[in-house]
């Protein structure tokens, strides 16, 4: 075990034992709840979670399962009083180190394994994000925080759970502004690029203009486009083509020069011309740049249609519900509207990743990053 795990598993060992040691929690102005008083699991976990910090031989999945059952014992916890005490935040410190400590050790394993486990990689940031909502849901009920500042997890579940027609009509009317956007913006970049590297005179002048272009903010250029284009999805999409069209641009330009000089030089030896030179050689070359800036507009297009609803929309879409139950106070609906964003930023992404491995499937970096 290296130096740095021996610190988180000391850390994790001391707020164990001081989670037994203090109060669970505080009802009114008593304190009502010790261990003596919680679920039978609670001190056997916190004693497992000592006995194997203190030899230093806890392995990686042990690690992860006495944090699963470290968050379920704070869970149920939740219900045993108005407050966390001193021991309840020490006992969810426990959990939180627990899950670092297990993905520190995973991630030292799956780096000196000889083959790559997606498996095992997929476990660290699933911890990362279970113990992410475990201490918001914790920190939020424990501490009693109003709803109007942060709501708990529970409750954003809840009401997106119960409210799924009108966030699928908003994720409807919003995401056909960023399908089609995001398709003109990352094609018209791709296009213009292409001219641009057949002449000279373009890239001098159409590059410092998209340059021009993508400084424009958002907020200002987003009520232009509502005048232009109605206040219907086809706004949003123009607004969406202005933010996509610059990563694009620049990033094809950049990975039309990363084939090599020797490359070009043995295509022009065999009599290639320019467009076979292009689509032989130098669009395969640019494809990793290319993926790179596909990737970076998956999210963009997403942030500017719902920004751009924010200017003028009919009465459906994600932008417009954020801003009008956000002035209602109805914060749990914002944090569902953005539950949903991310959850479809991150699908469009994993998509977009997809293409790229079936597509670049050559390069080191899908491959693994080994020679």
């Amino acid at each position: 075990m290296s130096g740095y795990e021996r610190i988180l598993a000391g850390l994790t060992a001391l707020c164990a034992v001081l989670a037994i040691a203090l109060p669970l929690g505080v009802r009114g102005d008593t304190i009502i709840a010790s261990w003596t008083e919680t679920p039978a699991l609670v001190f056997p976990v916190l004693v497992l979670v000592l006995l194997g910090l203190f030899v230093l031989k806890l392995p990686p999945l042990a690690s992860g399962v006495l944090a699963l059952a470290g968050g379920a014992i704070v869970i149920l916890e939740l219900g045993s009083f108005d407050r966390g005490s001193w021991g309840y935040w020490f006992l969810l410190a426990t959990v939180w180190l627990l899950a670092w400590l297990f993905a520190e050790r995973l991630s030292t394993r799956l780096a000196r394994a000889p083959v790559r486990n997606r498996l095992a990689g997929t476990l660290i940031p699933v911890m990362f994000g279970a113990a992410i909502l475990l201490v918001w849901e914790a920190v939020t009920r424990g501490g009693g925080v109003p709803n109007v500042i942060l709501p708990a997890p529970s409750n954003v579940w809840n009401v997106l759970t119960g409210s799924v027609p009108t966030l699928a009509v908003d994720f409807v009317q919003t995401f056909k502004a960023v399908l089609a956007g995001y398709a003109l913006g990352c094609g018209v970049g791709f296009a213009v690029a292409i001219a641009i590297d057949r002449s000279p005179f373009l890239k001098r002048g159409l590059l410092p203009l998209g340059n021009f272009v993508s400084a424009l903010p958002l907020i200002g250029i987003a009520p232009i486009m509502v005048m232009w284009f109605g206040y219907d999805w086809p706004s949003k999409a123009a607004v969406v083509v202005i933010m996509t069209f610059f990563p694009m641009l620049v990033n094809t330009i950049a990975g039309l020069t990363a084939s090599g000089a020797m490359e070009r030089d043995m295509m022009r030896t065999y009599a290639s011309g320019y467009w076979q030179t292009l689509f032989k050689l130098r669009l395969p070359a640019a494809a990793p740049f290319i993926f790179n800036a596909l990737k970076i507009n998956s999210t963009l297009a997403l942030i500017g249609a719902i920004v751009a609803e924010f200017f003028g929309t009919p009465i459906v879409g994600m932008g417009f519900r954020i801003s009008t139950e956000i002035g209602k106070l109805n914060v749990q609906m914002v944090w569902a509207e953005i539950a949903v964003a991310a959850l479809a930023g991150s699908v469009f992404y994993w998509v977009v990743a997809l293409i790229e491995r079936a597509v670049t499937f050559w390069h080191p970096s899908v491959r693994g990053g080994r020679a």
